[in-house]
């Protein structure tokens, strides 16, 4: 997402990416798969049925930051998403020197987290990257130890109000250095992988697949460009976990 532009967890396989579904128009060359695109009130008018039209199939929409910021357009964009006939989720950007995981995990859900088995609702998302208030201080500060320990927390406390467990967002390099190459989250988190280089290159330590790969942030979606792992049928299936 970068900030300054703006149990019952299940994990996919490592499918083979299929095309999107057949009514989906053809798009630039890039990764093949179901396209989505993550948006924030960085985008603050989204048309999400001509997204659809330019081969959206989901969304992610940013919710929360901290325990004290509630994205002014979430409610607009996520039901506006979902009157497109996208699926769509929520997620979390954390900020670990700011107050809890668990306490950061139930803001978030009572704002707009809280997913549902309704076929529609994607899991929810932690968004954990570089501080974008301090670059000094890329892992806000926080030791390597707190840092799993942090994620931790609101991984347990969004699972205990939801049913699920968090999809987490990173990039290898934040990961790594920040958590201290944990490979702890794998086998119960799907990845959002975020690399821009033009293809996914290493993953984080313990992941051995990305669930959904932020591989742009310009292209014909609002937002940021996303594809996900696998056909459009295990999309859906994601969706109830």
């Amino acid at each position: 997402m970068r900030r300054l532009r703006r149990t019952r967890s299940v994990l996919l396989g490592p499918a083979v990416l299929a095309a999107a579904l057949s009514t989906t128009p053809a798009l630039a060359a890039g990764p093949q798969g179901p396209r989505g695109h993550d948006v924030s009130a960085h985008q603050e008018a989204v048309d999400f049925r001509q997204a659809r039209t330019d081969g959206a199939r989901f969304t992610y929409v940013k919710a929360t930051e901290s325990t004290s910021y509630r994205s002014p357009s979430f409610r607009e964009q996520y039901d506006g998403a979902a009157k497109a006939g996208l699926l769509r989720g929520a997620y979390h950007f954390a900020l670990p020197d700011r107050s809890s995981g668990t306490a950061q995990a139930a803001f978030f859900v009572r704002n707009g987290g809280d997913w549902r088995p309704d076929g529609r609702t994607l899991p929810p998302a932690l968004d954990l990257e570089a501080n974008p208030y301090d670059s000094a201080h890329k892992c806000y500060g926080v030791s390597k130890a707190k840092m799993r320990a942090w994620i931790s927390d609101f991984s347990d406390e969004t699972l205990r109000l939801t049913g699920r467990r968090p999809m987490l967002y990173t990039t290898a390099h934040w990961w790594n250095t920040c958590t201290g190459n944990s490979t702890a989250f794998a086998r119960t988190h799907p990845l959002w992988l975020a690399n821009w280089a033009g293809s996914p290159g290493p993953l984080p330590a313990g992941w051995t697949y990305w669930t959904v790969w932020q591989h742009a942030v310009k292209g014909p979606l609002p937002g940021d460009q996303n594809v996900f792992n696998g056909s459009a049928a295990d999309l859906e299936r994601f969706t109830d976990g």
